[in-house]
């Protein structure tokens, strides 16, 4: 038989709840049981990983002390991770038996809490121990407490041991119509791989490294575009592909709608030769042409001619018509 206690306290020197579970620990081991025993606030970074300890253990003690109200949020999170990765399967089969010691109020509350809980995730809670104890030299001196934690720690042997079974309580009905956690399409073993994922604080930090890195990519990958789409670099792309022809001269305006910080290119196109101009404010033009960067780009990456881009209704256009067919004459991309 193996038996796990999950201490969920602080493990302060003169904690009552250590006193009680040590002194179980060595009458359980004298029965020939195995006993192991987890700290939650040394594994607070793997808490939702510990639900998947609970498979090779018969029973388990789950303990705390209430130091000023309730069991403590190490607790807690063990049970909130039972709940997300456990094998509820297992958790089905298994006793659970809660020490619950305080030094103030409210040791009965911690009690009733960790058995609904336990219920409510199926599995099968004992008659726990609980008590208030300010000081824990009231153990030395008096021998029937002693005895008391001895008697309890032999019964949930002989619980666990004869498989006595327990009535149906109504916290686990309210489970099934009531507590549903939206489903995770994963077996146990992946919810528990996944928990230690998520518990490993060198793998979550690995992860954030590498989305900083993508988004640093995609970034300066932005930056990178808009930098290439500066309207100088528009207008050399316009030289590298000019074909003269005499029978096409005027001057041309292009304004980019989308990029405000782009300036509107002027194409002046004088006796075979193209004139290049960036200027905020246009005058003495033939045709004025707008038009947004993605069109601007479907044309001069030759996917799309003007004329096509006008008809489309992806560019607007004022001026003379005929210069307009003319700019897919003079202006060959692809």
């Amino acid at each position: 038989m193996k038996i796990n206690i999950y201490y969920g306290g602080r493990g302060i020197v003169d904690d009552p709840s250590l006193y009680v579970i040590n002194r179980m620990t060595d009458v359980l081991k004298e029965l020939n049981v195995e006993v192991q025993r987890f700290n939650l606030f040394d594994q607070k970074s793997a808490i939702t990983a510990l639900p998947g300890t609970l498979k090779d253990a018969d029973g388990i003690i789950l303990s705390s002390t209430v130091e000023w109200y309730g069991i403590g949020g190490y607790l807690m999170e063990f049970l909130d991770a039972c709940w997300l990765y456990g094998d509820k399967d297992k958790i089905g089969r298994m006793y659970m038996m809660p020490v619950i010691m305080s030094t103030t109020y409210g040791e009965r509350e911690g009690v009733t809490s960790l058995e609904t809980a336990w219920e409510i995730l199926g599995g099968l809670p004992c008659d726990g121990v609980c008590g208030y104890i300010a000081d824990t030299s009231l153990f030395d001196s008096n021998q029937d407490y002693i005895r008391l934690i001895e008697k309890k720690a032999e019964n949930f042997y002989r619980t666990i041991s004869q498989k006595i079974p327990a009535l149906p309580a109504s916290n686990q009905v309210v489970k099934q119509k009531v507590s549903l956690t939206k489903s995770v399409d994963l077996t146990p073993q992946e919810s528990e791989q996944l928990s230690k994922y998520v518990s490993d604080d060198r793998y979550v930090q690995t992860q954030k490294a590498d989305i900083q890195e993508l988004s640093s990519l995609f970034r300066d990958k932005l930056k990178n575009d808009e930098r290439t789409s500066t309207s100088e670099d528009y207008l050399d792309t316009f030289k590298k592909h000019y074909r003269p022809d005499n029978k096409v001269q005027g001057t041309y305006a292009i304004t980019v709608t989308d990029r405000p910080g782009m300036k509107t290119m002027l194409l002046t196109i004088r006796d075979s030769l193209v004139t290049q101009v960036i200027a905020s404010e246009t005058s003495d033009i033939d045709v004025a042409l707008s038009m947004t960067k993605d069109s601007l780009d479907e044309i001069v990456t030759g996917r799309m001619t003007f004329q096509r881009a006008f008809m489309a209704g992806n560019m607007k256009m004022k001026g003379d018509f005929k210069l307009l067919r003319g700019l897919d004459q003079i202006f060959v991309f692809g």
